[in-house]
Parts: structure tokens; C-alpha cells; sequence
């Protein structure tokens, strides 16, 4: 029979295993609550990411006066991740724009800004507004109104929805880029091609990681699930933005980590740190 001493140092033995078994599990996950698109780096990562979908360039602090109709009914983009004059974001902009500097440059398009909300129409805009959204983009509030706007109606709604979700930082990612261009469910479009309306798809094809599914094969499910929503608009058909995620996807990349190498609408680019 197993000596009395024996069995001590054995008890001892797996209670010593199973509390650094515990310390090393909280640890972990301590640290993946911890590291988040919202940190510095990685939110200057997100924004490089964005504007080489939407401006073909990673310089994004060079968007604030971007301006066009792209044709996708809209009405115009504009900004450092698009808003539009058709979806009542840029509407919202130029209001909160008054607000902290009244008699701006903007602020006489008010009314026509409220007109053209729901439709493509230039009605009241014009060159005049492009001229004048340019002139406006070299005034550091409107900038900070934009940075403001972006962060409350996007960002920071996709960081943590993506928490809640188990994701990482490309999963968080994930996330911010399908708000970016699908809206955050606001009717500007119909909920199914809303970014709740694709998680939703998402979620009927896969566990996310919160529920204890894998976030692999959860994220691809999303992905595809975009993809199906941005082939559904010709303005949106190119799917490269999607299949750039899915690369960092299948490279394990869940940090985001530099070098970054992707390929945007035939375009090269890379984040070399």
C-alpha cells in the first residue's frame, strides 16, 4: 500500500498544478481583455486599413477633405471613412460641427442637408458645398468632429460589440470596417444589409467565440455573409476589402500585427510597423 507521506506530497503535487493551471488561464485572459482596437497603435492600424478601402491611400488624416459622389446612392461621400449626404451621417456631422463653432463655413447647407437625407440629390449642395467641405477640412474642429462622430456612431460601437462577442483584434476589426461601410442599423439601409443584420447572418452559421465556438470559423462566416451583402450593390460588388481581412485571417494574425500586406481594388499595400 501507498505510504501516508506518499499520498501528502501527491495531494500537494496536484494542488500546486491546478493553481498554476488557474493563475495561467486568468492571466490570459486578463491580457486578452486588456489588448484592444482602442489601443493607440492599433486604432492608427484601423484607420490605415480603412482609408486604403476607401481613399486608395493610408495616409487617412489627408481624408478629411475628401468629397465625391461614387454612385452608389448616397449622394456624396466624404470625410475620413465616408460619410454621406444620403444616410444621414453627414448631416449629423455639419450639426455637430455648429454646434461647437457656429457661423462655420458649413452651416448654410443645413437645410439642404436635410432635404437631400434619404436620397442621392446634390440639391442645394453643388460645387459650392464640395469648395466649401475642402475649406472646412483645414479647421482642426472639423476635423475633431469628424474623429467624434466616427468613434460614437462606429468605432466604439464595433469594439464592443466585438468584445461582447469573444473576438480578437482583427475580429474587432472585422467588425468596425463592415459598420463603416453597411451603417450601424439605423434604417439609412435595410437591416438585413446592416452591419446587425450580417452578424445576425453570421450567428446563424456559426458560434461565436463567447458562445464557445472558434473564431475562425466564425469570422469567415461574417465575412462571407458581407460578401453577400456588398454583391448585392454595384458600387460595393469588389469584394477585396473582405478578402484582405480573410487573409489576415488565414495568416493567424489576430493582433494585427505588422508587416501588414494586402491588396486593395489591384493596388498594393503594406504597414511595415
Amino acid at each position: 500500500m501507498m505510504g501516508k507521506q506518499k499520498k501528502i506530497w501527491i495531494v500537494v503535487i496536484l494542488i500546486v498544478v491546478i493553481a498554476v493551471f488557474i493563475c495561467t488561464v486568468r492571466m490570459g485572459q486578463k491580457n486578452k481583455e486588456s489588448y484592444s482596437l482602442a489601443d493607440e497603435d492599433k486604432k492608427e492600424i484601423a484607420m490605415q486599413l480603412v482609408s486604403s478601402s476607401e481613399n486608395s491611400s493610408l495616409n487617412w488624416k489627408a481624408q478629411y477633405a475628401y468629397i465625391e459622389d461614387i454612385g452608389d446612392g448616397r449622394g456624396y461621400t466624404a470625410g475620413i471613412i465616408g460619410f454621406c449626404s444620403g444616410t444621414g451621417d453627414m448631416l449629423q456631422l455639419v450639426e455637430n460641427y455648429v454646434k461647437d463653432k457656429p457661423g462655420n463655413v458649413l452651416e448654410k447647407y443645413l437645410e439642404a442637408l436635410k432635404k437631400v437625407n434619404g436620397t442621392d440629390s446634390h440639391e442645394g449642395l453643388g460645387d459650392a458645398f464640395m469648395e466649401d467641405w475642402k475649406s472646412a477640412a483645414e479647421d482642426t474642429a472639423f476635423q475633431e468632429a469628424q474623429n467624434q462622430l466616427r468613434d460614437e456612431v462606429y468605432f466604439n460601437p464595433a469594439v464592443t460589440c466585438a468584445k461582447e462577442d469573444g473576438l480578437s483584434v482583427l475580429g474587432q476589426f472585422i467588425y468596425y470596417d463592415a459598420i463603416v461601410m453597411h451603417g450601424p442599423g439605423d434604417g439609412s439601409v435595410p437591416g438585413e444589409q446592416s452591419f446587425p443584420g450580417i452578424r445576425a447572418s453570421a450567428m446563424e452559421q456559426a458560434d461565436t467565440p463567447a458562445e464557445g465556438g472558434d473564431e475562425t470559423t466564425y469570422l469567415k462566416a461574417f465575412l462571407e455573409a458581407r460578401r453577400a451583402v456588398m454583391r448585392m450593390e454595384e458600387a460595393h460588388e469588389d469584394v477585396d476589402r473582405a478578402d484582405a481581412q480573410e487573409k489576415f485571417l488565414d495568416e493567424k494574425n489576430f493582433d494585427l500585427n505588422p508587416p501588414l500586406k494586402w491588396t486593395m481594388y489591384g493596388e498594393e499595400f503594406c504597414i511595415e510597423q
